[in-house]
This record gives structure tokens, sequence and C-alpha cells, in this order.
């Protein structure tokens, strides 16, 4: 256990009446230089036998009462998560227009929606495949809610690639073309190479020559790096990582906690 977390037990668990006037790892403040050094039995100074005897009596009321230490680590967890949703709202508040207003990313739903919800979604991870249909079902059902996705390419090569055929699509072909390719990558099985996304492109109806050619264009390449610069800034690492109005989430979250979020954010 880091001296921290026991820091934050002994304030939370021990009684009071354990406490003692200085702190456990710390000397008392100097004696006068008149005072003789008051001495223990065994001839130690006398605080060291009181720090013993504190420590051990800690360890015994402990022992004899764990359930105080999961009780304590709770309200630490409590307390963290506490300051990290502060720190989150801040980082938010901060990279408003990157996150709403970054004139490349999709945008969705109600386009005057009075809640704003951005998803950083990588198309090869399980969870964002898993969280698709519900943030769709979210949106349509609500009515009333104004949906970005930011392209977030960080399992790998098969995501990569991924990633640059949506943006190619979005900006050679627009919004519309670029959902049914998002909808299509988000549930593709198999490899992602040349020789599939042709395919798929084909499938679509698009030119396929034409957005295959256009994925390594240096457009595609600044959307992916600045949006990798912006998770980095938001302390996001993994995907699906969502923003909810001022609110981040960062993993997936069922329909009806997604739906929480949204009524509790319209207050």
């Amino acid at each position: 256990m880091n001296r921290n977390l026991f820091a934050g037990i002994l304030a939370v668990a021990v009684p009071i009446g354990l406490i003692t006037a200085y702190n456990v790892d710390q000397a008392p403040p100097a004696k006068p230089a008149y005072e003789d050094s008051a001495k223990s039995s065994q001839g130690a100074p006398a605080f060291v036998a009181d720090r013993e005897t504190f420590r051990s009596e800690v360890r015994a009321y402990l022992l004899e009462n764990p359930e105080v230490i999961m009780e304590a680590v709770a309200v630490l967890e409590e307390r963290n998560a506490a300051a990290q949703a502060t720190a989150d709202i801040d980082l938010v508040t901060a990279n408003a227009d990157r996150l709403f207003d970054d004139g490349y990313s999709y945008v969705g739903g109600n386009l005057e929606g009075d809640i704003t919800i951005v998803e950083f979604v990588d198309y090869r991870c399980g969870y964002c495949r898993k969280a698709h249909d519900e943030v769709a079902e979210l949106v349509k059902s609500d009515g009333n809610i104004r949906f970005i996705v930011k392209e977030y390419p960080i399992l790998g090569e098969a995501s990569d690639l991924s990633s640059r055929f949506a943006i190619s699509v979005k900006q050679k072909l627009g919004d519309e073309a670029y959902k049914l390719a998002a909808n299509t990558l988000i549930k593709m099985r198999g490899d992602v190479n040349e020789k599939s996304l042709r395919k798929l492109a084909t499938g679509l109806d698009f030119d396929a020559d034409m957005i295959l050619g256009h994925m390594d264009a240096p457009e595609v390449d600044k959307e992916i790096f600045t949006t990798r610069g912006l998770a980095r800034d938001l302390n996001i690492t993994g995907t699906p990582s969502f923003v909810f109005h001022d609110e981040m989430v960062r993993g997936y979250v069922p329909l009806q906690g997604m739906q929480a979020i949204v009524k509790d954010k319209r207050g």
C-alpha cells in the first residue's frame, strides 16, 4: 500500500482517539536546549516509542476492522473521481472550439440540438462497434442531439487504413457519403487492405480510384494528426471516448447510461 493511500485510510478509517498531535513519519519540534532529552525505558527518545505505539494501535485496529480499509478506499476513489470530473470540464472548456467547431469533423443528428455529443472512434475497436448502434439510436430517438465524430485510429494499420478511407470519402463526397462509409466500416469483418476497401467503395457506388487515391493526401494526414493532438491534450488514450456537452466519458457506455447523462445535462 503506498504512502498516500495509507495516509488517506488513516484520515478516514482510524478513530480520532488514535491520532496524535504529530505526523507518524515526522519527529516533533525540537526541544529547548535546557530540556533533557526524554527517554523511554529502553533508552530511545520518547517520541520514537510513542510513534511505535501509535503504529501498533493503528495496525491492531485495522486488523480487527478490515472493512474500514475498503470504506476508506471507496471514499478516496470518490474524491479522485470528483477531481477528475472537474479537471475534465476545464479541459473541455479550454478545447471547446477544437471539439465542437473544428471545420472538418462529421457533424450529424440535429445540427441545432441543445446537447452536443462528440465521439472519438476507431473502426477496429470492439467497444466502438458495440456502441455504434446504441449511439445511433440515442441520436435518432432523442431528436435534439448534435453528434460529432472524431476519427481516432489507434489500433494499428487496419485502423489507420479504415479512418483514411472514411476521411477520404468525407472530403471527396461529403457527409452523407461519409455516414454510409462509416456505418459499413464499423461492421466490416476480415482484413482491411486495398482490395477490401476497393470492394467496399464499389459496393457503395463510390469512385474507388478517386477515394483510394486520396487516402494518403496531405489533407487526410492533417485531419488525423490534428485529432490525435486534440486527444492527447484531452488525456484520451482509448476508444470509444465521448464528450457529452461538457463532460468527458472514457469508455463504452450502454444506451440507458447515455440517456441518463443527456437527461442530467439538460438539468
